[in-house]
């Protein structure tokens, strides 16, 4: 974990070695002024020297000045540090994000991911900062005073050694004790953003449903559990303060009266008890400044543990070694296509798959719901890769391509359509960021989508809310086809992508596909019959298993699960805005 995390440091080495030497000079500078305050007292003033305590005085305020100086350094070059290491921290989690396959991003919920990004790595932020200056500056400030206080009185000194071992030992059994519950606490993080991510996306669906109340009480929970931990961390973590002032004052007594003691006897002389009391509070503050340092690492331990395991997730799938750079068609072949999203699953979703696809050709598929027609077209682009057997694009293996080639010409309208705060163009310049706006406005007139923006009240330039959540279900799958439309790709999958939309919109589609996009392999996943009816092909799915692959009229006269959906639509009572049959 520390080398995955010390690596984030990068261009902040030179601010974390600055940081903690600013620290330690300005430990050296608050070390010397009670000596020369002891000096003071007993050259100066009970001798009645003003010579000496003018020099004195004089040389406290230039240790004081260099002490603020450095101090002022010291938290400069802190924050520094700490918040670029931060930075880059969060750049090397999303950036490696974006490097994962569908299987990789299937290990970790979405809220999990935000929360790692924003309260983990908050937390490495506050600790790092800790380390660089209170774990650097206690450490010296306690032994600097130590060694003083020694050097003034070792017998009184003595006093300061058994509070150091006794406070030790009683924050150690504190740390241990509360990073149990720290380390649980972050897990309730995920299941708290969990329920607040879900209900703002569906904030319609919990109004319709009235379902307010339901939502209210599950986010309580989950801030009640989190409150119960933080309650218990927080109910060990307090007694450090107590226990620490206990400490000090009785130090403080005890030395006062042994100094007394002393200096009656003529054993010591009266600054050197000022000094001692003073080296007493730095020590003590020292441990203090550690306590609290400890508590900080403890509960960043756990973050840091989430954080790595994000920054080590390795991407499934990779380019290879010297990739294939160019697709020459949109030919597609499964050879013996096994699949499953577990490793080392027993059951397969996809069961010796084969098909030969033809460049051009415009593939229906159609199956019940679970029949894995997603799973079979995401492999195609290589959102997942194959179990077993072999999938080709224009005749090589997908696993031979450039992954940004590959996905370039493989055009996916996914079956959860996804918009982007922004404007339409914005959003449409997904698929080709160099489209012009004469380009963008051509692939919505093929998906349909020209008429209602332009009803829209700053048409192309109308600004989409986040999730698109001011357009229709099916005005966003137009939009979304249009977006895949622009990568002019050699191979469409429409993924159940117009069931949003009526059947004499989704007709005008296919045929605006036909007419414009006739070179370009099109697959269509769909529900509906009349979706797919006019498909070159139609491949039927059961269970992970191709249970008819042919033209329409094949398949009603040869598989039964395809004369069985086309008869319940087509004789049934249809689709409610399909144009009346003669």
């Amino acid at each position: 974990m520390l080398k995955t995390l010390g690596a984030q440091i990068k261009e902040y080495k030179r601010d974390s070695i600055l940081t903690p030497v600013f620290m330690i000079l300005e430990v050296i500078c608050e070390t010397i002024i009670p000596l020369l305050m002891a000096s003071i007292i007993n050259d100066g003033v009970e001798e009645g020297n003003m010579q000496h305590i003018y020099l004195a005085g004089f040389a406290m305020v230039v240790m004081a000045g260099c002490g603020l100086f450095t101090g002022v350094m010291g938290g400069k070059y802190g924050a520094s540090a700490s918040a670029g290491f931060a930075k880059n921290l969060r750049k090397a989690m999303y950036e490696n994000i974006q490097t994962f396959s569908f299987s990789n991003i299937d290990k970790f919920s979405t809220s999990g991911l935000v929360t790692r990004m924003t309260t983990d790595v908050t937390n490495i932020q506050n600790a790092y900062q800790m380390i660089l200056r209170m774990c650097m500056r206690a450490p010296a400030s306690l032994i600097c005073a130590m060694a003083m206080a020694f050097y003034v009185n070792a017998r009184v000194a003595s006093v300061y050694l058994v509070a150091v071992i006794l406070l030790g030992t009683i924050l150690f059994f504190l740390v241990r004790k509360t990073m149990k519950y720290f380390n649980q606490v972050f897990k309730k993080y995920d299941k708290l953003n969990e329920s607040v991510q879900e209900n703002v996306s569906a904030i319609r669906v919990v109004k319709a449903y009235a379902r307010e109340e339901y939502e209210k009480e599950k986010f309580s929970r989950a801030s009640e559990n989190i409150y119960r931990m933080f309650v218990k961390a927080e109910s060990l973590t307090v007694l450090n303060n107590p226990i620490m002032m206990f400490t000090v004052y009785s130090c403080i007594i005890l030395i006062s009266w042994l100094g007394a003691n002393m200096i009656v006897g003529g054993s010591m002389r009266t600054g050197d008890l000022s000094s001692l009391l003073a080296y007493c509070m730095n020590i003590l503050m020292s441990l203090m400044m550690l306590s609290m340092a400890f508590v900080m690492i403890t509960i960043s331990v756990a973050s840091g543990e989430r954080i790595a395991e994000v920054l080590n997730e390795k991407a499934d799938i990779v380019n290879p070694e010297h990739p294939v750079m160019t697709v020459p068609d949109g030919s597609v072949s499964f050879r013996h296509v096994s699949f499953s999203y577990k490793k080392n699953a027993r059951d397969m979703v996809l069961k010796e798959i084969n098909l030969e696809i033809a460049s051009g050709e415009t593939i229906g598929v159609i199956g019940g719901t679970g029949s894995a027609k997603s799973s079979l077209v995401n492999l195609i682009s290589r959102l997942y890769d194959v179990t077993e057997g072999e999938i080709c694009v224009g005749g090589y293996n997908v696993k031979e391509y450039d992954l940004d080639v590959l996905r370039s010409e493989v055009s996916v309208v996914l079956q959860k359509n996804v918009l982007f705060s922004g404007t339409i163009l914005e959003n449409l310049r997904w698929g080709n960021a160099d489209a012009t706006e004469e380009e963008c406005v051509k692939a919505c007139q093929l998906a349909c989508a020209d008429e209602f923006i332009r009803n829209m009240p700053e048409g192309y330039h109308t600004y989409i809310e986040q999730g698109g959540t001011n357009v229709s279900g099916g005005q966003k799958q137009r939009l979304c086809i249009a977006r895949a439309l622009l990568k002019k790709p050699k191979i469409l999958i429409l993924d159940d992508s117009t069931s949003a939309v009526d059947t004499a919109t989704d007709r005008k589609i296919r045929k605006a596909f036909a007419e414009e996009i006739p070179g370009t392999t099109k697959f269509v996943i769909a529900q509906r019959v009349s979706s797919i009816s006019d498909c070159d092909r139609i491949i039927v799915m059961e269970n992970g298993q191709i249970d008819g692959f042919g033209t329409e009229k094949e398949l009603l006269e040869t598989n039964k699960i395809y004369r069985e959906i086309y008869e319940s639509q087509m004789y049934g009572n249809g689709d409610f805005d399909e144009e009346g049959k003669e």
